[in-house]
């Protein structure tokens, strides 16, 4: 009976270990997961600040402001 229940503690031990070798991301991971982020906003505020995206952003609130109610 104390076999098995040292047996069961190992066990739980063991996939608690399996799952927090796994659980989140390493430094090298951070770096290219931040690097990757910088480079879509570095896009996004590209196309946001282009001349069409612009006039259409200002067409857009300058409608909003207009409407009367």
């Amino acid at each position: 009976m104390k076999k098995k229940m040292i047996r069961t503690k190992l066990a739980v031990s063991l996939a608690h270990l399996r799952e927090a070798r796994e659980a989140g991301m390493s430094t090298a991971e951070y770096a290219v997961g931040t690097i990757a982020a910088c480079a879509f906003a570095a896009l996004l505020l590209a196309v946001i600040k282009s001349g069409a995206v612009e006039g259409l952003v200002t067409t857009v609130i300058t409608a909003a402001l207009s409407v009367s109610l």
